[in-house]
């Protein structure tokens, strides 16, 4: 692979064949993926409105945020992949910088250092960018060498992941930080390791689970022992859980109605709007409403997939492939601490919770992914 140049092979209008492309394909947008992401929000939306006390400022601001994101996710869709391989390396140091700069100047909320802050302009987390530029990275360092990857390039990789997730975690934050190495990981994954390298590498990281232990903060620890055993400590660290499944399992087949939640109108369930929104979701809308949302994000992961698999060249594979993967994990991750099969570190709900940076970077990824799609023509030298 020689620089990954691209060039085209007819006029923009046209494919490869001398065929009329569509509208979709020259704004290099994939209609399928668009319209189960605009559903998905529209149906987050409404969720929303009742996990925030019925508040239209809240909504409408959500409504905002999804619209930056969709104006950044078009945006980032018109560059082709040779045009974001070649921005790799700045964008992952850029994004190294702001973490480093979070460590000395960032702004604390809630008892984390996490945020930057241009006072009157933004307020975001770094960290969230990274979920992008690590893997990004990592993917632009493999595709030149030949895949599987051998024993140095895993560790070069395992410098590249291991730099930034350990200035998260010093923020604190498990939850990014792990999503982060996740991303990352998929990326080696994809790039073909064979099931015995993978059984190693699962075994050291096992064998690193105490030194993890040890090396968290207190907090992070109560919210594992917590998982194990909510009932410890009822009215303390296992009230959110409690409540959480209290609310979902109330819920029953078809849920008692848009707004008339219990757990969740009379504020039991504690960050109902963000992280828990879930168990709302649940008590209002049943096992059924649950089934449907699950279906949208099954949908969206195998659309996601199979236009991971049209890409014409490694880096748009393995960037694409991760970005669907860890769309997965933020769901898996989720609804696995609402419903208490897994602890709480406060992952979102994607394109449902509560938030701005989120969103603008889940579709910033599926912005990539259409342009991996989209750009396909584009055919290397």
């Amino acid at each position: 692979m020689k620089g990954l140049e691209w060039r085209r092979f007819s006029p923009a209008s046209s494919d490869g064949m001398g065929r009329k492309r569509s509208l979709w394909s020259r704004l290099h947008l994939d209609p399928w993926l668009l319209l189960l992401l605009l559903t998905l929000m529209g149906a987050g939306l409404v969720v929303l409105y009742s996990a925030s006390g019925m508040s239209p400022a809240v909504t409408m601001g959500q409504g905002m945020r999804f619209g930056v994101a969709l104006l950044a996710m078009f945006m980032v869709a018109q560059f082709s992949p040779g045009t974001l391989y070649r921005w790799t390396p700045l964008a992952y140091c850029t994004g190294v910088a702001m973490l480093l700069a979070v460590e000395i100047m960032g702004d604390i909320g809630m008892g984390a250092q996490r945020w930057l802050e241009i006072p009157g302009v933004i307020r975001f987390q770094p960290s969230e960018l990274m979920k992008l530029a690590v893997p990004m990275m990592v993917a632009a360092y493999l595709c030149k060498r030949p895949l599987p990857p051998n024993t140095r390039d895993l560790l070069v990789c395992g410098f590249i992941i291991g730099f930034p997730v350990m200035l998260i975690m010093r923020q604190p934050d498990l939850g990014t930080s792990l999503l982060v190495a996740c991303a990352a990981v998929f990326v080696i994954f994809l790039a073909g390791l064979s099931w015995r390298v993978i059984a190693l590498l699962g075994a050291l990281a096992a064998s690193a689970l105490p030194l993890l232990w040890f090396n968290m903060h207190e907090y992070q620890r109560q919210r594992v022992l917590t998982f194990l055993n909510p009932e410890s400590d009822p009215l303390g660290a296992g009230w959110n859980i409690i409540q959480s499944k209290t609310a979902i399992g109330s819920g029953g087949v078809f849920g008692k109605g848009w707004g008339l939640g219990t757990q969740s109108q009379l504020e039991f369930l504690p960050e109902r709007h963000t992280d828990f929104i879930v168990a709302v979701l649940g008590e209002e809308w049943g096992l059924i409403g649950m089934l449907v949302f699950l279906a949208l994000y099954v949908l969206i992961v195998g659309r996601g997939l199979f236009l991971a698999n049209t890409a014409q060249n490694t880096y748009g594979r393995l960037v694409g492939g991760s970005i669907v993967l860890t769309f997965f994990i933020y769901v898996f991750v989720n609804i696995g601490m609402v419903s208490g099969i897994l602890p709480v570190v406060g992952v979102p709900l994607p394109l449902v919770s509560f938030g701005g940076t989120s969103s603008v970077t889940l579709l910033i990824g599926f912005g990539i992914l259409m342009s991996v799609h989209s750009h396909r023509r584009l055919l290397p030298r």
